[in-house]
């Protein structure tokens, strides 16, 4: 789902044509290299990911799900969710397939960034991308789950600020879509993303950490737009791992400083 410049919400995440987004100015953290793969920081990682889907559950109850089951005439073809070469609109998503994917994907990178522990930007990312009619359930089930205790278990101070010396890294990265549903006015799209989360800077205790989950957003075609009308989260696909080296807090902090992060994912 980075508090820095805040996204222009008026036209819709990713609806800007922005390709990048400004990390905010904090200090580096000076980190010299450390092991992070800490049991504890895993148990904290595992732990607001749970959080944050049962939020996002409990805000979807009540909601029509029948658009999520898919029989098989409804799979796509592979070549549905390649790479098209079309270029992006210009303001919003297109009215098509490929746009209610881009939606999606663009959506994802919004939920996952670290202005969701922003109250006033986190009400801002869902009057942009949430259908009228959830937006207030939205808010107010996830004004119950972003709580100063919550605050604290990712290691930011409990008003959601990032402590001093320290870089908080909250990113969504979309690796792929797929339609599972679609008609001319509602469409259901998964993607398939990677995550970071953790706090870059010396001594922290809640070092960087990446994973891997699948998304499922219902959207609805309103007022010119894809809005999202309901969003649940699964773990997986997750890759083996692999043998790089861990970057130091230093490193990780500099690269969250200096690599923006998308806003238009396809």
């Amino acid at each position: 789902m980075s508090p820095g410049d805040e996204h222009d919400t008026s036209g819709g995440y990713g609806g800007s044509g922005q390709t990048r987004t400004r990390m905010p100015d904090d200090v580096y953290g000076g980190a010299r290299p450390r092991a992070r793969s800490s049991s504890r920081s895993l148990v904290t990682v595992v732990g607001v990911v749970v959080l944050l889907i049962a939020a996002i559950a409990f805000a979807n109850r009540g909601g029509d799900d029948s658009s999520s089951k898919t029989g098989a005439s409804d799979k796509p073809e592979v070549a549905s969710t390649a790479a098209s070469g079309t270029k992006p609109v210009a303001k919003g998503f297109a009215h098509d397939a490929q746009g209610a994917q881009s939606a999606a994907a663009n959506y994802a990178v919004a939920l996952g960034s670290a202005e969701m522990f922003d109250k006033t930007k986190r009400n801002a990312i869902l009057q942009a991308i949430i259908t009228p009619s959830r937006v207030s359930q939205f808010e107010a089930t996830l004004d119950k789950a972003y709580t100063p205790a919550f605050n604290k278990a990712v290691g930011l101070n409990e008003d959601g600020s990032t402590p001093n010396g320290y870089t908080f890294v909250s990113r969504t990265s979309p690796i792929g879509t797929k339609t599972t549903q679609s008609s001319a006015d509602g469409t259901t799209v998964e993607v398939w993303c990677s995550g970071l989360l953790g706090l870059a800077g010396e001594n922290s205790t809640n070092p960087v950490t990446s994973t891997w989950f699948t998304i499922t957003m219902q959207l609805q075609w309103t007022d010119g737009d894809w809005k999202i009308v309901t969003h649940s989260q699964k773990d997986g696909p997750a890759p083996v791992p692999g043998d790089d080296r861990a970057s130091s807090a230093d490193e990780m902090a500099k690269a969250v400083e200096e690599y923006g992060g998308f806003t238009y994912a396809r």
